[in-house]
This record gives structure tokens, sequence and C-alpha cells, in this order.
């Protein structure tokens, strides 16, 4: 007998029926050879520190720090997590041969390896790996399982990440707490969790210490077309006022006409933090909601697999194209005319150097029905991003027309559209959203036409000499602090530069929008309208740690790239963890050594 295990019950379902197993059993589906069970995520955790020692329950800056000569796992402390294992463990003692369902990402492998080393399974392993669960996928996947050794170091590097988060979270965590917790004020502290609410705090310092500074523009007015001089800001009044005299009354000359053509393609394909960074903008979704929303239509069968860090396809996706287009009924008038032609293939879109596990987020072509309006406006985003891809470039032109006066000279810029391209899948969309004004108004900046200027034409204008003043920089929303958290607190527009950060980023993709719900809870950060802010007790964590290894972004960021590392079998994950046992004890020895008399105080911000 061949036992699957799923990761929840309706993901077994819609296995067991693909196999024809259709005889339900209690916690598991039977037939054709096949037993179907599934786990309810983790039923399996590390242990806690008093597994090890009874002495490890009690928080005493005495026994820390607490680190275990070798991790163990248990069982989660719920009956009907337990019923479930039990029945698991049951099927597997009799299996010939088990075969692992679980999410195909590092965090469903470990959540089934934890499960199947506690059933004591001994007989052969293979594993599942689909990107979508249609009928034709999980087929497709049942005639390619792979062997359970191919993801051994995805596991390794799942271990690492937990083993990692325990230590340093079980120990910070009571250290800060005895140590500058008032009145018993729990201080939590995490390996992710704290550089996060670092970044926040910093950027609130920085908006509290701002000062602002004056600075002056001097532009003129030409034929109702405002030109900026081409020194830019004057930090200086009178430098600027001395120019102002000299152009006065004195008449505008167009010394310069030039134009130049060029592209621009369409966007990206979503990953996960991309997405979520979308939703927010767009509709003020919490990084949360939307991974609960895009998970939803993975269930429901219309998105591929949503925990991926990828803007890419690979080039074996190329040929299912035509079908997933032809699938989004809903998008004819876009689709219909790429299907009338042969797909481009572009390595934009499809490249398997940027493909790893899972390949961007893109629609499935099942038919999007019975969708709350929160899943269609998701979904939305995502077909229309997945069509664009396969549209023209938008081709544009960029006019630059040069002036002067007496000497001082000035600059205007304007770009117009010249074949939208993939900007008309967008068009109609964007003028039916009544939230889209940001769009609106790029998309009027974008489109500026200047007036017919003639090289060495002249004329009155009208100069205008203001001042101005610098501005601070403005509060993290989700969608920035996702993009910060995704480049460890580098800021880059280019997409280039920002898929070479992920390397460091802090968090994985499917565990950011946790992290930051975490330290909501923990009262730690706020919401006004869309900006995030530091509460007090957050402010004044951050200003407590002294060791930056437990709040540089850029330091968790170095962790990061070595777990991704251990996962493609260029780092050592024994190697990983006595690097954080080493940075562990370093930390508790620094704690101790402290002889202020600081602490925290718990206040809940009004």
């Amino acid at each position: 007998m061949k036992v699957c295990i799923a990761e929840k019950p309706s993901v077994a379902r819609e296995i067991a029926e693909v196999l024809g197993a259709t005889h339900k059993k209690d916690g598991y589906i039977e037939g054709n050879g096949y037993q179907v069970s599934w786990t309810y995520g983790h039923l399996c955790t590390l242990k806690e520190p008093h597994d090890y020692k009874p002495d490890w329950k009690q928080w005493s800056m005495f026994y820390l720090p607490i680190i275990p000569p070798r991790f163990g796992i248990k069982l989660i402390d719920n009956p009907n997590y337990q019923k479930q294992f039990g029945i698991i463990e049951t099927l597997i003692k009799k299996a010939d041969e088990v075969i692992n369902c679980g999410d195909a990402g590092q965090e469903g492998e470990l959540i089934q390896r934890w499960v199947m080393q506690k059933a004591g399974c001994s007989c052969p392993v293979r594993r599942l790996w689909i990107s979508s669960l249609t009928e034709d996928a999980i087929r497709e996947g049942f005639q390619s399982l792979k062997s359970q050794n191919d993801y051994q170091r995805l596991y390794e590097a799942g271990l690492s990440r937990a083993i990692g988060d325990w230590m340093l979270g079980m120990n910070a965590t009571r250290l800060y707490t005895l140590r500058y917790g008032e009145n018993k004020q729990l201080l939590s502290i995490g390996r992710v969790q704290t550089p996060t609410l670092a970044l926040i705090v910093k950027r609130q310092k920085e908006i509290e210490n701002f000062k602002p500074e004056p600075y002056w523009e001097l532009k003129t007015v030409y034929r109702e077309t405002t030109f900026s001089s081409t020194q830019g800001k004057f930090t200086q009044k009178e430098d600027g006022e001395a120019l102002l005299q000299k152009i006065l009354d004195k008449p505008f000359y167009v010394t310069d006409i030039s134009k130049k053509k060029g592209t621009e393609s369409a966007p990206r394909l979503f990953d996960l933090t991309s997405l979520q960074v979308e939703c927010n903008k767009k509709y003020s979704f919490s990084a949360d909601d939307t991974l609960k929303l895009i998970q939803t239509l993975y269930e429901k069968k219309v998105t591929t697999y949503p925990r991926v860090d990828t803007t890419f396809l690979s080039e074996d996706i190329y040929p299912k194209v035509p079908q997933i287009l032809k699938g989004l009924t809903d998008y004819a008038t876009l689709a219909n005319p790429l299907l009338a032609t042969k797909i481009p293939k572009s390595k934009k879109v499809f490249d398997n150097s940027k493909v790893t596990d899972h390949h961007a987020i893109i629609p499935t072509g099942m038919p999007a029905r019975n969708l709350t309006d929160n899943e269609r406006k998701v979904f939305d985003l995502v077909a229309l991003r997945f069509i664009a891809a396969f549209y023209p470039d938008c081709e544009f032109a960029v006019t630059t027309v040069l002036g002067e006066v007496e000497d001082v000279k000035f600059k205007v810029t304007g770009k117009q559209i010249l074949k939208p391209g993939w900007r008309t899948v967008f068009e109609k969309k964007d003028n039916n959203d009544t939230q889209n004004t940001d769009n609106e108004q790029n998309q009027a900046e974008e489109n500026t036409v200047l007036p017919n200027f003639v090289k060495g034409e002249n004329g009155p204008h009208k100069p205008d000499f203001a001042e101005k003043w610098t501005t601070p920089p403005k509060p993290y929303t989700e969608a920035t602090l996702l993009r910060a958290m995704e480049t460890a607190g580098k800021f880059v527009d280019d997409d280039e530069l920002r898929d070479a950060l992920k390397e460091n980023g802090i968090g994985r993709p499917s565990t950011r929008a946790a992290i930051i719900e975490t330290l909501f809870k923990r009262n730690y950060i706020r919401k006004e309208r869309k900006n995030l802010y530091a509460t007090q007790t957050g402010v004044e964590l951050i200003e407590t740690i002294r060791e930056e290894l437990l709040k540089s972004a850029e330091l968790t960021g170095q962790w990061e790239k070595k777990l991704r590392q251990i996962e493609q079998g260029k780092y050592e994950a024994g190697a990983f963890v006595n690097e954080l046992k080493e940075m562990v004890r370093q930390i508790v020895n620094n704690v101790r050594a402290d002889r202020t008399s600081r602490t925290i105080t718990s206040k809940k911000d009004k």
C-alpha cells in the first residue's frame, strides 16, 4: 500500500480524487492501492526547554544560555493533532512506500519530515512536487515523483532555520525580559522580528530628528510650458536671486531640441512580495490579508503556488501559455489578440536560471468562479499581469527642449506614449478603478506632450523664484516595509538590482507577513491609515538592544544568505548552527555584563 501525506484535508481530498481513492475512513481516504492522509500544518514542533531539563522551565539568568546538546521534536499538545498523528503513524508502519505530498516549499518539507521521523518511517519515501492543485498538475506530479533524497538540503535549511529561530528567540526573549522587563513585562526578541522593528524605529527617529532646510528653485514659463534651471536647487538664496535679476525682461531663446525614442517592458510577473506590495498600494490589504487571499486562490485551483520569490517562469511553462490564456474567459478581449499570433518567448519572462523550486505566481487557466470581492481583486491583478507579459513593449518618445536667457540655461522634458503596447491591458481597468489615483497621476506625467518648439525661436517669459523646504522621509507602509525586508533595508527601484539584493533579504516571502503581524500583536508597532509607527515599547526595546547582531537588517540578511546556501549545498547546516550557538553565548555574556539600571515600560499607545 502507498501512503500519501498531504498538509491539509482539502488538499488530501483533491489528491485522492485524482488517484481514484474514494473510500473515506477515519483520518484518511483509501482506494486503488493508495491511502491518502493529512496533517493540519504543523503536528510536531521542536521540544521546549523543560523537555530537555526540568530546571530549564524556570526563567532564570542562571540557566542561560539554553543550548541543548541535540535538538529533538515532539507532538504538539492538541488532542485532534495527536489523534491524527496516531492514524498517520499506523498507516506508515504498514506502508510499502510513503509519498510526501506536503506543501512544495521549505516549511512544507520540514512539517512532513518531522511527522515521518516521529512516526518512525523506515520504508522508501518519494516526493510529490507541484506548483498548482489542478487535476493535470497532480496527475503530472505523480508521474514524475522524485526521491526524498533530492530534497535533503531543503530540509536541512528548514531545520537550521527552525533551530536558529528557537535558540535566538528562546534565549534572547528570556534574557531581555529578565534583565530589562519592568513588572514582568515580556520582551519578545526574534531573529527576523527584531531587525524589522529596528527598521521602523530607525525611520521614525529620522523623521523626528529631521530639520527642514530651505532651498530655492528658479523656473520660467515660456509658451505655457514650465522650464527649470539646469543648475537645480539653490541652497543659497542670493545665488538664485542674482540669476533672477539677470533674466528679468530679457527674451527666452530655444537653443536645442532633441527627441529620443525608447521602449518599456511590461511589469514583471508577481512573486509573493511584489503581490503583497501591489495589494497594499492599491487596496490597502495587509501583507497577511494578501497571503491568505492568494493561498485561497491556490486552493481553489485558479492560481499557482503562492509562496515564491521569483518573478520568472521556467521554459517548460511556455507550451502551456495558450491554454492558460484560453481559460481566462473573463479577459477574452485582452487574451484573444495574443492567441491570434505566436506567443513571444522573452528572456524577461522565461528564464530557467532564475527559477529554483517554483515559478512566478500566474493563473492556472481554470475558471475563476465563486470568488469573493477581495479574492477577485487579487486574481484580477495576477491575471492582468500575466496577460500583459506577452503584449508588445510600450513605445514612447522623450523630447528635451533646452532654453537660455542671458547665459542662464533652462530645460524641460516631455514624454509621449507612441504605442501603448502592454499598457492597453491596464487602461480600462485603471479608468474604472476609483482607488487608483496614483496610477492616473503617473499616466498624466508620462504622457506630457510639449508644444512644437523651433530651435532659435524666442519671446517673452515669466520667471519664478520660489522658496521650498526639504521634507522628511516618509513613514513605512506595509508595502515599503516588505520591500525593505526583501533588500535588508536598501532601497532600489531597479528590478535587476533588487533581484541581487534578495539574496540578503530578511525573512522568507512566506514568513514576512507573519513577522509584521507579530509586531502588531506584541504592541511594538501600530498603524495610522497606511503608515506604520513604532510604539513607545517598541522604541525602548530597540534603544535598549546594544548588540547589532540582534537588530541589524544587514547582519540578519547575511544569516538568511547562509540559509539559502545550505539549501543550495554551498554551506553546511552544522556550521550555521554552531555559529548561532556562539552568537547566543556572546549576547548572553554582553547583557550579563550590563550594569546600567535601564528598564523597558509596557504602555499602550493611544
